[in-house]
């Protein structure tokens, strides 16, 4: 068993072993087929979360060529309140924001408005000399050349452009970015790529994985390819077509109440976090963060991929498009994201190679999720679709309950 898993779960594990081997045993081991008592597993193991107080709450979906296999929810909406947790509960999803940005920028490449091979600098002149770090300098400031060649739009999309978040690696680089306040919540994403503009890269374009703030930069060139603002772009051509009425950058004050508290584990048990600043719009919108949503609401995002791009008669994108986003997108010779063993990256997604070191999810299954806990799987193969919603600040404690569920949906398949 993993050291990534705690000894909590060790039961809970022990029992899929067994359910595995029992259901290999059957007449009917279909790898598309979902026993009832994988279910019933599931919702022990989620209820498990919620009694031993680790999770507030956590709901999951699970509906596979078009029919519905699964739904639970687990504990709270709001503990103090003694708000359970709703089918329209709404939830802050963080990095579930970044497939509907790649989204956003197939349809202007299949507008041509774009083209995912051209240099950054052609669509915001600002990138026209961005520098790349070679080796460390006087002062914490690196030295630095020019790039081999310029980031293009698709390696801003499978995180190969060379660009950092500044918080989850440690270099002068990253060092920089602190220093230059990007997560000012009081900045417009103009002024955020402006500053990331004026920073090195940390890695030579096409070299490395490296998670980063560049599906920001990609929202940037959608507002200006398009000449509209991020999020009335997005209203306006995903989620009103696609019928999305409670996904959005803030909540109303009549979906307020609907909100999900987020929770951060403290000395005493789970300590609430603060919602008011989801309650206006922001000054910052961002592409690679900062949507709020339901559990049906991005169901019906994750529908449209599943189809090819559409849903209920609306085409959002072509087959050949959401095709583009799944397939793994790396140049020869560079490694997938290290802490998610298995995988390969697409366009703004992980798209899954060894299925075992990938914790079970179906080869071909692309997917990724919020730092709050929350996550999407699309499995095209099996014509699936796993989604999960939770509002938990331990990230790392949230990667465990993934790895819990893809073990019990489908470990031994």
């Amino acid at each position: 068993m993993s050291k990534r898993f705690s000894r909590h779960l060790y039961p809970l594990w022990l029992a899929a072993g067994c359910l595995c081997a029992s259901l290999l045993a059957q007449a009917d081991t279909s790898p598309q087929a979902i026993a009832a008592e994988r279910f019933r597993l599931l919702e022990q193991a989620l209820q498990a979360e919620v009694d031993q107080g680790r999770l507030a709450g956590i709901s999951v979906l699970v509906e596979q060529d078009g029919k519905l296999l699964h739904r639970s929810r687990h504990g709270y909406q709001d503990i103090a309140g003694e708000v359970p947790l709703a089918d329209d509960s709404l939830y802050k999803i963080f990095s579930l924001t970044k497939p509907v940005t790649s989204v956003a920028m197939l349809m202007l490449q299949e507008q041509g408005k774009l083209s995912l091979d051209d240099p950054l600098a052609k669509y915001l002149p600002e990138f026209e000399g961005l520098q790349v770090a070679v080796a460390d300098g006087a002062d914490g400031v690196p030295q630095t050349a020019a790039p081999r060649h310029p980031p293009t739009l698709r390696e801003l999309m499978n995180q190969t452009a060379g660009f950092s978040y500044g918080v989850f690696t440690q270099s002068q680089v990253d060092a920089l970015y602190l220093r230059a306040d990007l997560f000012n919540p009081q900045q417009t994403l103009e002024e955020l790529v402006g500053k990331l503009s004026r920073l090195p890269l940390l890695y030579e374009p096409g070299t490395v994985w490296n998670y980063s703030l560049s599906v920001d930069i990609q929202a940037r060139v959608v507002e200006v390819v398009s000449g509209l603002p991020y999020d009335e772009f997005l209203a306006r051509n995903i989620f009103q077509p696609l019928g999305m009425q409670d996904t959005g950058y803030y909540v109303s004050a009549a979906q307020a109440p609907r909100l999900a508290v987020s929770y951060k584990p403290g000395e005493n048990g789970l300590e609430p976090q603060d919602n008011t600043r989801y309650l206006t719009k922001p000054t910052l919108i961002q592409g690679g963060s900062g949507l709020i949503s339901s559990m049906d609401d991005y169901l019906r995002f994750a529908r449209m991929l599943l189809n090819g791009g559409e849903l209920d008669g609306v085409r959002i994108l072509s087959a050949e498009s959401v095709a583009e986003m799944a397939r793994d997108q790396l140049p020869e010779g560079v490694a997938g994201p290290s802490w998610v063993q298995g995988n390969r990256f697409g366009l703004n997604v992980a798209v899954v190679e060894d299925s075992v070191k990938a914790g079970h999810l179906p080869v071909g299954t692309y997917w990724w999720w919020g730092i709050q806990g929350p996550w999407m799987w699309v499995d095209p193969a099996n014509k699936r679709i796993v989604l999960g919603m939770l509002q938990n600040t331990d990230y790392r404690h949230s990667r465990k309950v993934h790895g819990t569920i893809s073990h019990i949906l489908f470990g031994g398949q």
